[in-house]
């Protein structure tokens, strides 16, 4: 049984049909990529997954059981964590203060909060030398690691990460990837939507190919890495 499987996945924006009936699925283990251009979908498909968007048909199954409507800290308590698109992180609050209202599914729990701080400490060693300072006073790159840190406090199964390498520099790129093996590496599963479609599909099991809120392809990240649609539309070759 995948851990979560899409079917028919219909959202709206308004009066904006973003998604129009998709299909897609993720095995426990894995790391799976959504590309597409920029009004894909492809932010949308995570949010609906989340729980930030209500207005939706389909099914979204997670480990067997139906979220589609579920409140976003319902949906957090089942085990999936979102690192948004822009970061999000509370600017006027601590690094230490952002880690806790990523424990808030928790409670009172002290002993699983520390130690959760600890692995992302562990993870993001940055984090913990700037552990009193404002969120808004970290750069582009140690925000991202907030934001990434934050919905690690957690411990999702799966962790839904959009656009984690936009707009940082070519050295921090390669370091929040880096990051999202060791993330894999410790047992979480990740759909990542990122704009870098290579670096994507380098670091992913499968991919999902988005076009005006339609899956127009999907494979191993291997198989999409060579097809020619896809070095010519997200590559840049060809």
């Amino acid at each position: 049984m995948a851990l979560l499987r899409i079917q028919g996945l219909t959202t709206f924006y308004g009066p904006v049909h973003a998604l129009k009936g998709i299909d897609l699925q993720v095995e426990e283990g894995e790391i799976v990529t959504l590309i597409g251009a920029n009004g894909a979908g492809k932010s949308t498909a995570l949010r609906a997954i989340s729980g930030m968007i209500s207005s939706c048909r389909g099914s979204l199954l997670f480990a067997g059981q139906e979220i589609r409507g579920l409140a976003a800290h319902r949906v957090v308590a089942l085990g999936i964590s979102h690192a948004p698109e822009g970061r999000g992180i509370f600017a006027t609050l601590t690094v230490n203060e952002n880690l806790n209202m990523g424990a808030y599914t928790l409670g009172a729990d002290r002993a699983a909060i520390q130690e959760n701080r600890r692995r992302v400490f562990a993870l993001f060693p940055r984090l913990e030398e700037r552990r009193n300072q404002l969120g808004g006073t970290l750069s582009g790159g140690e925000q991202q690691m907030l934001c990434i840190g934050r919905a690690l406090m957690a411990r999702p199964r799966l962790l839904l990460l959009d656009e984690p390498s936009l707009g940082l520099g070519p050295q921090l790129v390669k370091l929040i990837f880096d990051t999202i093996r060791e993330i894999h590496a410790r047992g979480v599963t990740v759909l990542l939507v990122e704009q870098n479609a290579r670096a994507a599909l380098k670091i992913a099991h499968r991919g999902y190919v988005l076009e005006t809120g339609r899956v127009v392809l999907s494979g191993r990240s291997v198989d999409l890495l060579a097809d020619e649609r896809v070095k010519k539309a997200y590559l840049g070759e060809g």
